[in-house]
C-alpha cells in the first residue's frame, strides 16, 4: 500500500474536505482527489461518500482511518523521542490527571518545573476520564488508582485519604460537629455520588449521606468542593493534601476518613528515554518527598 496515498487519505478523512486537506498538505484539490481515487481503485472499494456538504467515511473508510490514526500517533511518538535532546529538556509534554489533583496539588507547583526547564511546554489536561496512554492521548498520567493498561511504566507516588474540612469562620459561626449525628445541623459539600470518582471517596460520600444531613451541595470535582468550604457554605469532603496548601481549612470529625487512595504516575514504555518525561517524573517525585516532609514536620509540632 502506497504510504504517500495513505498520508493524503488520512488528511482528507481528518479534515472531511478535499480543499482543507489540500491546504494542510500544500497540494491542489485536484491532486488530492486523484490520490484518493487511486487509493480506492487499488483497494477495490469506496472510502468516502461524497455530497455537497463534504465527505463522510464509508464503513471501509472508517476501518482504514482507524489504522492510519494509530500509525500517525505512533509516528508522533517516534518523532518526539527523536527530537528529545540528550541534554536539554524542551518541547510539549501532555499531562493528564483529575481536576481535583491537577488544580489543587499539581498546577500550583509547576512554577518550580518551569524555573528548571523554561523551554518546556506543559499541556495539562484535567478530566476524570482515563485517557489512553499507549494510543498517545497523553504522554504522562497521574491517576488515583494503579493503571490497568499494558505497556505502561508506573510509579506509586503517594497515598491520599478523603476527610472532612470547614473554614475557621464557618466553625466560629456554626460550631464544629462532634459526631456524625451532629451533621443534621450542617451542610455537607461533596462530590455528587453520580460523578466519576475513586471508590474510596464514593464510599465515604455514601456513608455520610446515610446519616441525616441539614442540606447538601454536590459538585463534580474537588476544586468546587474546596471553593464551597473556603466561602463558608458548609463542611466539605476533600483529599487530605489540601491541608498543606490551604490555610483556610480546618479538619473536623477527625475519626471520619476514607480508605487509602494510591496515586500513580504512569507513561508509555516507548517514552522511557524521553527527557521531557524524565524531567517531569523527577520533579513530581521531588515534590512528593517535600510534601511528605512538610506533613511530618507539621504533625510533630
Amino acid at each position: 500500500m502506497d504510504w504517500d496515498k495513505l498520508r493524503i487519505f488520512h488528511a482528507v478523512a481528518d479534515a472531511g474536505s478535499l480543499t482543507h486537506a489540500g491546504d494542510a498538505l500544500h497540494l491542489s484539490q485536484s491532486a488530492v482527489s486523484r490520490q484518493v481515487r487511486a487509493l480506492e481503485e487499488s483497494l477495490g472499494t469506496t472510502l468516502f461518500h461524497r455530497h455537497a456538504r463534504g465527505l463522510i467515511l464509508t464503513e471501509q473508510g472508517e476501518l482504514l482511518f482507524d489504522a492510519t490514526r494509530s500509525m500517525s500517533k505512533r509516528l508522533e511518538a517516534a518523532s518526539a523521542r527523536i527530537k528529545d535532546s540528550e541534554e536539554e529538556v524542551f518541547g510539549e509534554l501532555r499531562v493528564t490527571t483529575t481536576t481535583g489533583f491537577g488544580s489543587l496539588w499539581l498546577a500550583p507547583r509547576l512554577t518550580k518545573l518551569y524555573e528548571r526547564y523554561p523551554d518546556l511546554k506543559i499541556d495539562l489536561m484535567l478530566e476524570e476520564r482515563v485517557l489512553d496512554l499507549p494510543m498517545r492521548e497523553a504522554d504522562v498520567a497521574i491517576r488515583m488508582k494503579e493503571p490497568s493498561q499494558a505497556d505502561l511504566i508506573r510509579k506509586r507516588l503517594m497515598e491520599v485519604r478523603m476527610r472532612l474540612y470547614a473554614s475557621p469562620k464557618y466553625i466560629e459561626t456554626h460550631g464544629a460537629p462532634t459526631s456524625l449525628e451532629d451533621m443534621g445541623s450542617h451542610r455537607l459539600i461533596c462530590q455528587n455520588p453520580r460523578s466519576a470518582q475513586v471508590g474510596a471517596g464514593l464510599s465515604l460520600v455514601q456513608h455520610m449521606l446515610a446519616y441525616p444531613v441539614g442540606s447538601t451541595l454536590t459538585v463534580n470535582n474537588y476544586f468546587g468542593v474546596l471553593q464551597g468550604v473556603l466561602h463558608g457554605i458548609g463542611i466539605g469532603m476533600l483529599p487530605d493534601y489540601v491541608v498543606q496548601d490551604f490555610d483556610g481549612v480546618t479538619r473536623v470529625l477527625p475519626d471520619v476518613e476514607s480508605n487509602e487512595v494510591p496515586v500513580y504516575l504512569a507513561f508509555p514504555e516507548e517514552l522511557r528515554h524521553s527527557k521531557r518525561v524524565e524531567a517531569f517524573r523527577n520533579f513530581v517525585q521531588d515534590e512528593v518527598i517535600a510534601h511528605r516532609r512538610k506533613l511530618r514536620d507539621a504533625q510533630s509540632q
